[in-house]
């Protein structure tokens, strides 16, 4: 069994944990060491099954307790030499992948594929293992075909539901950033999303987290609606995180 942690999803940092057989990758580390030390025992994580910590990116939600937690777990970073060139994580372990191609590590089958952000080489994971495929794709504004072939292929997938559109039109940031938020450049909507999850349907289940929620543009009710209102899937059927703190563990 495949046990994917969810420690943290949205704007104050992103966390995961694939874990299987005893051992585990950890994708992100936005949120400080101790803090993501803190959400794996809440989890019943243990900390010795962790062997990489792969980057999607090089933005601080992503990355700004890497450096610290890598040291603290004895693990390598992972990521692409173009990410790792953006990077300050100090004395650590870095092995180097390039995106599309895929690798092994820690038992998993890890393909690396392209998404559209204002990062210099971001990506998402398709993280594979005993015939199931779990996708975490976040920090995109649009779907990549990749990305759209690997959410059709998934188990779990742990897809971006970044903003509500009237949230952000009507929100409080300023006029560029939310023409950036809304761009290809940026992340997708519930609606992007929920679009998404409708053209890659099939009759195969697939479990559905709703990742990356803004905490100004979004609300965790809204987006599981409107997933659902455009998909038809029941809402009990989408989850996400619900409040700061909030965990979650997906099993496949």
């Amino acid at each position: 069994m495949i046990e994917v942690h969810v420690l943290a999803s949205g704007s104050d940092g992103n966390c995961t944990v694939i874990e299987c057989d005893g051992e585990a990758i950890m994708i992100d580390a936005g949120v400080s060491c101790r803090k993501i030390l803190s959400l794996m025992d809440q989890e019943g994580v243990d900390r010795d099954v962790v062997k990489a910590i792969l980057l999607t990116h090089e933005h601080s939600d992503h990355v700004v307790g890497a450096g610290a937690t890598a040291r603290k777990l004895g693990v390598p970073v992972m990521c692409n030499p173009a990410t790792f060139s953006q990077l300050s994580l100090g004395n650590v372990d870095y092995i180097p992948f390039d995106t599309a191609d895929p690798f092994d590590v820690a038992g998993f089958h890890v393909t690396p594929l392209p998404t559209s952000h204002n990062a210099i080489e971001p990506n998402a994971f398709l993280t594979q293992k005993d015939d199931k495929s779990i996708l975490l794709a976040t920090d995109t504004g649009k779907m990549t075909f990749q990305i759209e072939a690997a959410l059709k292929m998934a188990d779990i997938a742990v897809i971006e539901s970044n903003y509500d559109n009237k949230m952000l039109a009507d929100g409080p940031y300023p006029v560029a950033l939310k023409r950036l938020i809304g761009s290809e450049r940026g992340h997708l909507s519930n609606v992007d999303c929920a679009n998404a999850i409708r053209r890659t349907m099939s009759d195969s289940a697939r479990q559905l987290f709703l990742a990356h929620l803004s905490k100004t543009n979004n609300i965790p009710d809204l987006a599981r609606d409107t997933v659902s209102e455009i998909t038809g899937i029941r809402r009990l059927k989408i989850d996400c995180l619900e409040f700061p703190g909030d965990t979650r563990t997906l099993k496949a």
